[in-house]
């Protein structure tokens, strides 16, 4: 395009799963980090999903991602993460692998409330070879155990990152993409080769 500077190159773009049980706070997670409005399809609870929704635990919830969220944010000027938040109702999990397809990783929100919530997830990405982090949502900001514990109870292996975070704070969100991308950039190393961008 005439006077555009040749040496000017689109960032790369990489896509990533935000996963986890009913409940984690895979919404308010891509709400917090996100640099533009979050996508959300979210609908209220029914009185009739009560008979199938869990709400142990999360009895205030109201309302629940039906489908995706989506959201983006920019870690450095050539590199830029979107962000896709999954259903965490199990009768909307058959969305996950077509959410799945070019994800180069994974966030798996744990609430330690409830971490059997989040086992699901942990499995669909081992079993696809999906590299992913885990992230301990601490609510009200509380974080009653510590990581090695959390792992140990999970039963993660030691190059999966386990890391405390607070769904509500976009630091706190950031850093854990951070952790996620050095995990990927770690990875491609380790494989002699660098990921390709998801496109």
């Amino acid at each position: 395009m005439a006077g555009s500077d040749p040496t000017t190159q689109a960032p790369d773009t990489v896509k990533i799963l935000i996963a986890g049980g009913f409940g984690v706070g895979k919404t308010t997670m891509v709400g917090s980090v996100s640099e533009i409005a979050p996508l959300r399809t979210e609908e209220p609870l029914t009185i009739a999903g009560l008979e199938v929704d869990d709400l142990k635990g999360i009895e205030e919830k109201r309302s629940t991602t039906v489908a995706l969220d989506f959201g983006r944010i920019t870690i450095s000027a050539d590199l830029v993460l979107y962000l896709f938040g999954t259903p965490g109702q199990q009768r909307f999990w058959f969305m996950w692998n077509d959410l799945a397809v070019g994800a180069l990783g994974a966030v798996v929100l744990i609430d330690v409330r409830r971490p059997e919530s989040s086992f699901a997830a942990i499995d669909f990405f081992e079993r696809r070879g999906i590299p992913f982090v885990v992230a301990v949502n601490g609510f009200d900001g509380s974080h009653p155990y510590p990581t090695e514990e959390i792992r140990e109870s999970l039963t993660l292996p030691p190059h999966v990152p386990v890391l405390l975070c607070d769904a509500r704070e976009r630091e706190s969100c950031r850093d854990v993409l951070i952790a996620l991308i050095d995990r990927l950039i770690d990875d491609a190393d380790e494989m002699g080769r660098h990921p390709s961008p998801a496109h």
